[in-house]
């Protein structure tokens, strides 16, 4: 199976991605993950679909003119739209986890012309909740703990407000020692540029009400923020959830198992 990679210049940088399969379009698209994340779930979709995926602005093979731009959910969904419009084999099913998962929603609201519909697995809409005051002082604080220089410590603040439970010594597996340059870089950006612009956007729930959403949850990611975040949204669209395996990132950790439970998904889209 051939991928190709290639880079599309936009007005304030450039962006990569890659391009595998024949078949309707089916983008992946994550923040702060990149093309790189969806690489095992791209090639299990390739046979039946055209699977575009991509390093977000900023992030990894994406430079940005400016590097302190901060990257909001609508520019990410302009960079979207103009990659769909590139490839040239849209509309698309516009899948996106996490951040990205905000991405597709703003896609969705802002140039539904490329999408046949989007898939928002687990976004963080904290704006939706009651406690989002709350929520928002401890992202505030992570950010800070992080620019500070106490990068364990940020990371923790963060799982504990995502409410991920992790096995002891794990922060310090995942974040301590030596560790890839531009893994570093790309997570400072996240932290600087991202985290807060992605958290606290808003949906706009009238015009989501007119596109095809469909709301996506791990199985595994009951009591965790994004859980919340995604009934309250499903909730608002007067839409049932669809459950996938794993929890937050299930695409990455058992690809395989995503890939079956995705397939009838995208199968009823048509």
């Amino acid at each position: 199976m051939t991928t190709v990679s290639s880079t599309l210049r936009v007005p304030d940088g450039h962006l990569h991605y890659e391009v595998r399969g024949r078949g309707p379009l089916v983008a992946l698209v994550g923040s702060p993950m990149g093309a790189a994340a969806f690489e095992p779930l791209a090639d299990l979709l390739a046979d039946g679909f055209t699977v575009l995926t991509t390093d977000p602005r900023g992030i990894n093979r994406s430079p940005l003119d400016d590097p302190a731009q901060d990257s909001t959910p609508e520019l990410r969904a302009d960079d979207l739209a103009r990659l769909i419009e590139h490839v040239d084999a849209g509309p698309a099913v516009a899948f996106g986890s996490s951040g990205g998962a905000c991405t597709v929603l703003a896609l969705a609201q802002a140039h539904g012309e490329h999408v046949r519909a989007v898939v928002a697995h687990e976004p963080p809409l904290v704006a939706l909740l009651d406690d989002r005051d709350e929520q928002y002082k401890k992202t505030d604080e992570t950010i800070a703990t992080y620019l500070g220089g106490d990068v364990l410590g940020a990371w923790g603040m963060f799982m504990e407000q995502a409410n991920f439970q992790l096995p002891p010594g794990a922060l310090e597996h995942m974040f301590g020692g030596e560790r890839d340059l531009q893994q570093i870089a790309d997570e400072r950006r996240w932290f600087e540029h991202e985290f807060r612009e992605t958290t606290r956007w808003r949906p706009d729930l009238d015009a989501l009400g007119k596109a095809r959403v469909i709301v996506g949850i791990g199985e595994d990611s009951a009591g965790e923020l994004c859980d919340r975040t995604s009934r309250l949204l499903a909730g608002a669209l007067g839409t049932d959830p669809v459950m996938f395996p794993g929890g937050h990132t299930g695409f990455e950790e058992d690809p395989d198992a995503f890939a079956v439970r995705f397939r009838p998904v995208l199968d009823a889209i048509g």
